[in-house]
């Protein structure tokens, strides 16, 4: 396992997401439109305020037409084989909560696979967008909300759904979650 990344500021986040939008000619509501999250959110990201969750940060990097690594600066390496000492990782303003990026291995990658690791007590955000996720919990215990269901998940159990239905998941043990993910993304034109 790598060791935990530098975590880029609030700030840095919120200037480069901006940064792109203006480049792009883009305005909030054209981003909240094509994101499904809400004007004031974006522009609470864009002023350092709070840093978004990875899936709303890839729905943001998604409508600026780029990457999250190309947003935080983190090279993106395609390589079919991504040797454990050369994973790269990343922090989005949360203590505690980092990713290993695992893939793609390849440009046009259709599955983004990850690991996150997530302290005690963190709720994500609520969520549904086109796509599907599968998870593999590796350490730890989860809550899993999806629709009107609650699954409690301990070490070795996985779940794979559709993400249009609406989904968040809560850590309830006392250690950090160590999660296997890898999700799809529709593909925009």
């Amino acid at each position: 396992m790598n060791a935990k990344p530098n975590e880029p500021s609030n700030e840095d986040i919120g200037r480069s997401i901006r940064r792109r939008r203006k480049a792009l000619g883009k305005t909030l509501v054209q981003i909240a439109a094509e994101t499904e999250l809400t004007i004031g959110f974006i522009s609470q990201v864009e002023r350092g305020i709070c840093a978004p969750s990875l899936s709303s940060f890839m729905r943001i990097a998604n409508s600026l037409n780029t990457s999250i690594e190309q947003l935080l600066n983190v090279s993106e390496n395609f390589e079919v084989l991504t040797k454990a000492e050369h994973r790269q990782s990343y922090s989005l303003g949360e203590a505690g909560r980092w990713y290993e990026k695992l893939g793609p291995g390849f440009s046009g990658a259709l599955f983004y696979p990850c690991i996150i690791y997530r302290p005690p007590g963190h709720v994500s955000e609520r969520m549904h967008h086109k796509g599907e996720v599968f998870c593999y919990l590796i350490a730890g215990e989860l809550e899993y909300h999806l629709g009107d269901a609650v699954h409690n998940m301990v070490a070795g159990d996985s779940i794979h759904h559709d993400t249009t239905e609406k989904h968040f998941s809560k850590v309830v043990s006392d250690v950090e979650s160590v999660e296997l993910w890898v999700s799809s993304h529709p593909i925009t034109g």
